[in-house]
Order: C-alpha cells, then sequence, then structure tokens
C-alpha cells in the first residue's frame, strides 16, 4: 500500500473538493480538533473501500487554498498524539509531516486504512463517502466487520475454530462492556442485534459467521485460558535474591483480561511493603514503598498488551524477588518498534490494537505509547533505580529494582 504521497497527489486531492479522502482544517482552533479526529476515524474506516491513504491537511481552506499559518513543531506534535491519546481504538496508522504545498507549508497526515475495522473515536463509528462524514449505520457496520474477514489482519482478530458463541458472556457484553466501548446515544439506537453488536466491537468473526475472536474470548470468555492457553500471568514470589532461593507464593492468574489485571492489581497491594525512614531532625515520618503501584501496574499491562498470543503456550511472568522485581513479556519487538529503538519516547506499534483498545475501554490505558514514559517516571519519584530492559528478539524483560 502506498504511504507517503507525492505534491502533486496531495495538491490534487487539496482541490478535489468532493474526495473522499481529504479533509481540510484551516487551523487548530475551536473544534477543529475533534472534526480532525473524526476524520482520521473515517479514513481509518475506509468504508468505500479505496485501500489507498486519507489524508488531513491544516493549513488548508475549506477551497483548498493555504490558510497561511505557522505550522510549528508544537502543532506536529500534538497532530501526532491523535494516535496515541487514547480516544481512537483500536489505534490509528499515522503518520504527519510538514509539506510545502501550493508553495506555503502545511501539516500534512496520512491515515492509512485499519486491517481490523470499525475504529471508533469516543465510542463512534466514523464513516465518510464523498465530502459526507458522519456516524456509521448498520449496515456500514457491517461492510466494516465483513471486510475485517479478508485482510491480514492481526492475530488477536482472528477467529477460534471450534469454538463456539456461548463461550462468551452475554450479560458481561451487554451490561458492562458495551456501555463504556459505545457512546449512549448509539446504544438507545438499539437497532442491532446481539451478534451485530458482537461483530462490530470485534468480538466474533462476523454476524454470519459468529465465531469468538481472541480478542472476544479475552474479553468475555467463561473460560478464556481453555482456547487460549497462554493468557495467564504466572506470579512468584521468590525468597532471596538468586534464581533457586525458596518460592513464598506461586499463582497463575487468569481469566478475562479484566478479571486476570484487577487480580494481578490485588497481588501486588498485598505484597507491597512499606519502608519507614526516619529523617534526622524531621519529626514527619516519612513513607516510601519499595516500589510504586503505579509502575508495577503499567509494566504488566503493557506485557499483556503488547505479548504475543500466537504459536506459544508461555505465560506473562511476574517474578518477584527481594530485589527486585522481573516482568518478562513472551513477545519481543514489534512493527517500527527495534531492539535499537525500544523504550524511546514516541515510539510505539500495536501487535494486538484490538487488545489495546479493549485496554483502554476498560480504564487500564489511559493513553497509547506512554506506559514506560509513565512506569520511568513513577519509579523516579520513588526513588527507584532506573527501569532496566533487556530487549531479545522474542522477548522482552524489564527488571524493577528495589528502592534503596
Amino acid at each position: 500500500m502506498p504511504t507517503q504521497l507525492t505534491d502533486a497527489e496531495l495538491e490534487a486531492l487539496l482541490a478535489e473538493l468532493e474526495s473522499d479522502r481529504a479533509e481540510r482544517k484551516a487551523a487548530w482552533a475551536g473544534d477543529a480538533p475533534d472534526k480532525a479526529r473524526q476524520a482520521v476515524c473515517a479514513f481509518a474506516n475506509d468504508l468505500p473501500g479505496h485501500g489507498k491513504p486519507g489524508i488531513l491537511f491544516v493549513g488548508a481552506s475549506d477551497d483548498g487554498s493555504p490558510a497561511g499559518i505557522d505550522v510549528t513543531d508544537r502543532l506536529l506534535q500534538t497532530l501526532s498524539d491523535i494516535r496515541t491519546d487514547g480516544k481512537t481504538v483500536p489505534p490509528p496508522s499515522l503518520f504527519v509531516e510538514r509539506r510545502v504545498l501550493r508553495g506555503v507549508p502545511m501539516a500534512v497526515v496520512t491515515v492509512l486504512p485499519s486491517d481490523a475495522p470499525p475504529v471508533r473515536f469516543e465510542g463512534r463509528i466514523w464513516v465518510r463517502i464523498g465530502p459526507r462524514r458522519g456516524t456509521a449505520t448498520a449496515q456500514d457496520e457491517r461492510i466494516l466487520n465483513e471486510r475485517r474477514r479478508f485482510r491480514d489482519r492481526p492475530f488477536d482478530t482472528h477467529p477460534i475454530a471450534g469454538c463456539a458463541l456461548a463461550e462468551l458472556q452475554r450479560k458481561v457484553f451487554e451490561d458492562e462492556y458495551l456501555p463504556q466501548a459505545v457512546a449512549r446515544d448509539v446504544l438507545e439506537a438499539n437497532e442491532r442485534s446481539y451478534e451485530q453488536r458482537l461483530a462490530s466491537t470485534g468480538m466474533i468473526a462476523s454476524v454470519d459467521d459468529p465465531t469468538p475472536t481472541v480478542v472476544g474470548l479475552l474479553t468475555l470468555g467463561k473460560s478464556p485460558r481453555t482456547w487460549v492457553p497462554c493468557a495467564y500471568i504466572q506470579y512468584l514470589r521468590v525468597r532471596g535474591t538468586e534464581w533457586g532461593d525458596p518460592v513464598v507464593d506461586a499463582q497463575e492468574i487468569d481469566g478475562t483480561l479484566e478479571q486476570m489485571l484487577r487480580r494481578l492489581d490485588d497481588k501486588l497491594r498485598a505484597t507491597l511493603a512499606t519502608a519507614v525512614d526516619f529523617t534526622s531532625g524531621n519529626t514527619v515520618e516519612e513513607r516510601r514503598m519499595a516500589y510504586p503501584l503505579a509502575a508495577l501496574q503499567q509494566l504488566s499491562r503493557n506485557a499483556v498488551m503488547h505479548r504475543t498470543y500466537e504459536h506459544t503456550n508461555a505465560p506473562v511472568r511476574f517474578y518477584w524477588f527481594d530485589d527486585r522485581i522481573e516482568i518478562m513479556n513472551p513477545g519481543g519487538p514489534y512493527g517500527a518498534v527495534t531492539q535499537a529503538n525500544f523504550g524511546q519516547a514516541g515510539v510505539a506499534d500495536y501487535r494486538n490494537p484490538s487488545i489495546a483498545g479493549v485496554l483502554k475501554t476498560l480504564g487500564f490505558a489511559q493513553r497509547f505509547g506512554f506506559g514506560i514514559a509513565d512506569a520511568r517516571k513513577a519509579l523516579l519519584e520513588n526513588g527507584n533505580p532506573p527501569l532496566e530492559f533487556q530487549v531479545e528478539p522474542n522477548t522482552v524483560l524489564a527488571t524493577v529494582r528495589r528502592a534503596p
């Protein structure tokens, strides 16, 4: 699929006012940020099926003429944040450039069609046909759901052969997940069947093929590990600092994504010890945890989000020694993330975009691509040594050292 368009191609899109592949914003002010995100969502859904990128121009008037704005680094960073701010799920694939078009600088956002439609912005599926942009109808959703079946899609959207629809918990879906995933007014329209809603959220392959997907089982399954054997966290508390020292607590934490992460949170809270330090001459007791809970949550959730669920029975490993915690993720760098740039600010890619979307919906991820940065900040504030990574082709080991 072509990605970076030539100046001539971009200028042609600027001039084509009826195109469903172009959106123009004269400035980044007022309601422009929300309208632009709606456009990005629509381009990612690619309802007309062009298979080509959609373009958001910032600095262009409605008629395509230059608006003459100052294209700053801050504006370009703000536009890049559309991918990671957590408002659009699954996270869209896009890149941002400063281009000189018609002799004037403009900010250009190139949005690639999603491999796992439908994509939602704040719980709504936005689509575009010609110059019209609006929320998807039930028929639009069906088209997007069917298209997902035939693409080279991420493994988390694959249907699980032999798994019946009855393996999904309908009450959890309708009473707990849907109200968080879909805007209230869309739900109140009540024109979609149970199967249509499952397909729209990626929990089954399609209405015609109601086989639960990997993300469907992990989100709603009665027994996810039966169908996805690697879907658990192996927790060990080792009394000592070496492999082979006594294990005082061992648990395999499984269930749905929400159950697994909440159970791990409970385990972490129960295990965390508080060290009490007294500063000479200071009558105020200063309490400091050995590890900040927020950092451990970010790293464990990152491991569950980014691990590979394909062709492996290995769990996420969470090993707690007396002097450190080791979190092993069975899934090495993916896509734009390499061994060389792993952990760098602004570098992110998604092996499991639908799982990432579910974790955002359930409140386990506030933003995309910031988990490591947030963990590092929490460790620094708590006085822990810097976070360490050992990045291999098929695994990532995060080591968190105890605060002095």
